[in-house]
């Protein structure tokens, strides 16, 4: 919602400064500013939602993922090498690391579900893989530096 109300406001923006005539019968400063409210509240909405899931979450107990972008992208390989180690990382499953395989093969193959050539809607396929691609990387990433973090904070073994 977060990033539907960015777009929203973005065209909103560019309504107001570069739209001269009327949209539809309605004048492009109603429509501008009608759209600057809807995207503003479409950003308020999704930061509550995301603050109401982040809270249910912990109210169960689930580990929420650490570390900013950048700290995920070091601790990529740090995962990778874990999870295929003789004892395991058993925060990925080798399931995941083959779904993650396919879709980087599925983004850098010439076959596609949807061809490129189709307006829009051909590139929306490779943009919806690369989008759950790189959350379920990142949340991985995150989970497994909160891992790191907890086995250092454990006492050393006798």
């Amino acid at each position: 919602m977060v990033f539907f109300g960015g777009l929203l406001v973005l065209l909103a923006l560019l309504t107001l400064v570069f739209r001269d005539a009327d949209i539809g019968g309605i004048a492009p400063t109603t429509v501008g500013i009608t759209l600057l409210v809807v995207g503003a509240l479409s950003i308020g909405l999704g930061f509550l939602r995301k603050a109401q899931a982040r809270r249910r979450r912990a109210a169960r107990g689930e580990p929420e993922p650490v570390g900013n972008v950048f700290e995920r992208a070091r601790a990529l390989p740090r995962l990778l090498r874990a999870a295929r180690s003789k004892e395991g990382y058993a925060g990925l499953p080798k399931g995941r690391m083959a779904l993650w395989g396919f879709a980087l093969l599925y983004l850098v193959s010439p076959i596609d579900i949807l061809p490129e050539f189709l307006p829009i809607i051909g590139v929306t396929d490779d943009a919806g893989v690369a989008v759950w691609l790189l959350t379920s990387v990142s949340a991985a990433a995150g989970m497994y530096l909160n891992y790191e973090r907890d086995r250092k904070n454990l006492p050393p073994a006798r």
